[in-house]
Formats: structure tokens, sequence, C-alpha cells
């Protein structure tokens, strides 16, 4: 077995399809999986075209990523092709995205984005094209284990991507490969230097590549034009505070920009009422919950019955929590727990897989 890649030798006789974006990452993959003496294939996906974002540096499948990509694939080597999909993600993640704010809901688009464009259409690709796996430049692991192939986090904690690829099925986990889970981030911009790629230096892409700007309100708004009708902001004691100027401004845990002044003690977003377009509003203490709803729940743990812990954000820490069904109740109360985004499950630094946040138990609820 060849560690990089975990493919069976000799590698000369492996084709090896690998997801190129334009980034460092993708394109460090490509010039190990060349490296290895496989038949390697380059495939970029162009999912959009927004004007200012195509020529952004740091922006991912679009304009000059596109361009990035092909020069890398012609420095090392190998055929490179760009497939149009900019349809589909419009559909499955842009629209996805702004109907999600129009709920009520925090979208997390990436993570729809590999559900459907890069681990669904570009899975069917490679398979097309006779690949023995696909290679991405995600930081994560893939483990071989007792019951077949296992996700976990990457050896740098910094970089670590599984929450995003909570819904990577086992049979995508199965064919694709994660070359870059066990390295730092400094060590695969060094190999890039040392390998002479032009993109060595080239900043990250954005954690949302479609919002060039980082104005999401302006995105919804541009596809659903009633984004901007207002409606009160009400304390959880039932008192009107203020009007707000859309939902769309709006997620859970938020604290700034409420624009309701003069109250005693801090106060946070504590739910949304879309059909009402209602902003409910406490303090801090009414963001805690005792457990949340999951639905489209995806499991990666096989047999796994043993203590698990529960990923509610991104940039969230672990915590103790068990799985009942499709509900997730926590140890101690959780704070900032939003609906639309994922909870992801782990077992140490295995993931068991995730489910999409329904909706929230609140802890004040219980206690009273």
């Amino acid at each position: 077995m060849q560690p990089q890649f975990q493919l069976i030798e000799p590698l000369s006789a492996r084709r090896i399809v690998v997801a190129m974006s334009g980034g460092v990452d993708s394109s460090v993959v490509a010039a190990l999986a060349a490296r290895t003496g496989a038949e390697v294939i380059g495939v970029t996906l162009q999912l959009y075209d927004h004007g200012a974002a195509v020529g952004r540096t740091g922006s991912c499948c679009a304009g000059q990523d596109i361009r990035d990509a092909r020069a890398v694939a012609d420095r090392i080597g190998i055929a490179h092709y760009v497939f149009d999909y900019e349809t589909a993600f419009r559909d499955s993640v842009i629209a996805d995205f702004a109907d999600e704010y129009m709920a009520g809901r925090t979208p997390i688009p990436c993570v729809k984005c590999n559900m459907g464009v890069k681990f669904t259409d570009l899975f069917q690709i490679a398979r097309d094209l006779g690949a023995d796996c696909l290679a991405t430049g995600h930081y994560v692991q893939r483990v071989e284990g007792d019951q077949g192939a296992e996700l976990h986090r990457a050896a740098d904690p910094a970089r670590d991507q599984s929450y995003f690829l909570f819904a990577t099925t086992q049979a995508q986990l199965d064919y694709l490969r994660f070359p870059l889970g066990g390295l730092p981030k400094p060590m695969v911009r060094e190999i890039a230097a040392e390998l002479g790629l032009s993109v060595a230096l080239k900043p990250d892409s954005q954690d949302i590549c479609f919002v060039p700007d980082g104005d999401y309100a302006r995105i919804v708004r541009k596809l659903r034009p009633d984004a901007d009708e207002g409606g009160d902001i009400v304390h959880i004691d039932g008192r009107v505070l203020g009007r707000h100027k859309g939902m769309i401004h709006f997620t859970v845990g938020q604290r700034k920009g409420l624009e309701i002044g003069g109250q005693p003690d801090p106060l946070y977003v504590v739910r949304l009422d879309a059909a009402a377009k209602r902003v409910i509003v406490g303090p801090r203490a009414a963001l805690a919950v005792s457990g949340a709803v999951l639905s489209d729940i995806n499991w990666l743990g096989g047999d796994f019955t043993g203590p698990l812990t529960a990923k509610v954000r991104s940039m969230a820490k672990p915590v103790p929590a068990r799985l009942d069904g499709d509900r997730l109740l926590f140890d101690a109360p959780e704070y900032g727990v939003a609906p639309g985004q994922a909870a992801v499950l782990y077992a140490g630094d295995r993931v068991l897989g995730g489910g999409w946040i329904a909706s929230t138990q609140s802890a004040m609820a219980e206690a009273a």
C-alpha cells in the first residue's frame, strides 16, 4: 500500500483523479499524485461567475483559479479538464443558501457543496474517467478500520475540515483520498515552493467562495427581493423592543447590530420566527439549550455505541453528548446552537457522522 494515496501497488497501473480548485492544497495533491508514478488527471469544476469574484485572489473554482489549476497541471505534466457546473451549483448551493436565510436558519453552503457537486457530480466524473480514487486537498484523514474506511480529524487541528465533511457517505469515503490530512499547512506550502508551483504563496480561499466581499445579505437580496422586509424585535418576555430591516441580517447568538439601545443588560438573538418575521432576543442565559433535533443524519460509525462528543459550529469545541434516535442531548447546556447548522459527532478523532440541526430545546424552559 502507498501511505499517501492508499492504493494497491504498483501505482504505475493506477489512475488518480484530483479535484483541482486552483489553490495551493489541491495543487500539491496533484503534484504528489504525479510523483507516485500513477496516471493523474486534474479536474476543475467551474462553479460560478460573479463579476468581481472571478478575478479575486483567494476565491475558488472560478476565473483566475481555473487558470491557476491549468498552469499547475501543465507544470507537473498531467491532463486537466474543466467542467461547467455553474447551473447545478447555483440551484443546489446558492439558491439553498438564500432559502435557508429566508427561513430563519443559518446555512453552511460549504457542506451543501461537498454533498452535491463536489462529492456527487465530481465523484461520478472520476468514475467515468476510470479512476481508482478521487483525491482532494481537504484537511482530514482517511483511516482503514476493521469495518472499512473511517473519517478522522486532520493531524493539524488548526486546519481540520472534518466538520464540513460529515455528510460524506461510506461509499464516497471508500473511494476518496485525502493525502494532506497528516500534514501541517506550512509544510504543504514548502512542498509547493520546492516543486516550483506558481500557487505556493497564493492566499487560502474564503469560507464562502461565492460571496466576494463578505456581504451575505446582498447575495440573498439578489435572489430573493423580499429579503429586506422588516419586522419586530421581540424580547422573550413578549415586549416589542424595536424594528429590524430584514431577518437575513441576523443569526442565533448574535449580539451586535440589534440597534435596540437603552437596555440594562446585553441582549442576544435567541431564535428567528420566519413566519412572523420576528427576531426574538434575550439574555445570554436564554441561548442555553439542552438538546437538538437532527434531520438527515448521516452515520459513519458502523456499530459504534460508546460515548461521543458533538460539535455544533465549525469553530466550536466538541462537547460530551449522546444521540437518542434523532435527538442530540448535551451533557451540559450548550450555547449558540442554531437551526440550519450541523451537529457533527465524534469518538475521539473519528467522525461518526452528523446531521442538520432542525430545532433546539431551551435549557431555561426545562429548568422552569
